[in-house]
């Protein structure tokens, strides 16, 4: 019984990289956009300097555990890929958002030495892993309620312009994978906020359903108010 778990564990890991994967180059249109305008004026830095804090943590969460390779290897990548994306954003910030983002880096990264050195010289080596896993989770669940503001922006204006589909679906279904994964493993660290995730994931998902028309009404709107402008004979004052 314990090996048909650790099959399927391994199965639900090894579908979570794939789909992880697939989120992780998700942001590629925004730096297409930021490369051909030459300027990241209007984006943010702070998803992609939190996701590499994130993934770093996991990384040493998984080096505490064991039975966690998958886990090693989507962080690893994720290291990689959210590296290119913090250095593509400072080469074409302002000089005000290129200072932001490297204090944000130093923060995370001092915090990290701190996190690091504290339960290796301070935590006792049998709930070193419990420790960290705590944090992983904690930062984790920040993550998945971050979106929140997106869904409060869709309701409020009732357009998905900004809540692009494909994510949603690609962060649901790495959720339920992950999801699995810290279940069949018995890790809540990994389990619970992944269960958030998938909450979210679904909420976005309904919302883009009931709103997704919303923009083409609305153009469609303002074309026929545009005619109705070029139809209407001008009134010339002398």
């Amino acid at each position: 019984m314990a090996g048909l778990s650790g099959q399927w564990a391994f199965a639900f890991g090894l579908l979570g990289n794939i789909v992880s994967f697939m989120v992780y180059l998700a942001p590629i249109p925004t730096f297409r956009q930021i490369y051909k305008k030459k300027s990241s004026e209007g984006f943010q830095s702070i998803p992609y300097v939190v996701a590499l804090f994130s993934a770093m943590l996991w990384i040493y969460y998984a080096f505490l555990k064991s039975n966690t390779t998958l886990l090693i290897t989507i962080n690893s990548v994720g290291c990689l890929i959210e590296t290119v994306y913090i250095l593509l954003f400072i080469f074409y910030a302002s000089k005000k958002a290129r200072v932001e983002t490297v204090k944000l880096l130093a923060l995370l990264m001092v915090c990290g030495t701190g996190l690091v050195g504290v339960t290796q010289f301070v935590v006792k080596a049998s709930e070193r892993a419990n420790v960290v896993g705590w944090f992983c989770l904690i930062l984790s669940l920040c993550v998945f309620i971050a979106p929140l503001c997106i869904v409060r922006q869709v309701i409020q204006t009732k357009s998905v312009e900004h809540m692009p589909f494909l994510l949603s679906l690609f962060l649901t279904l790495s959720a339920i994978m992950w999801f699995f994964y810290g279940l069949l493993l018995k890790d809540h660290n990994i389990a619970i906020p992944n269960l958030l995730g998938f909450s979210f994931g679904v909420l976005q998902m309904v919302l883009y359903g009931l709103y997704k028309h919303a923009n083409k009404i609305e153009k469609q709107e303002q074309i026929m108010v545009g005619k109705e402008q070029q139809k209407s004979p001008e009134i010339i004052l002398f």
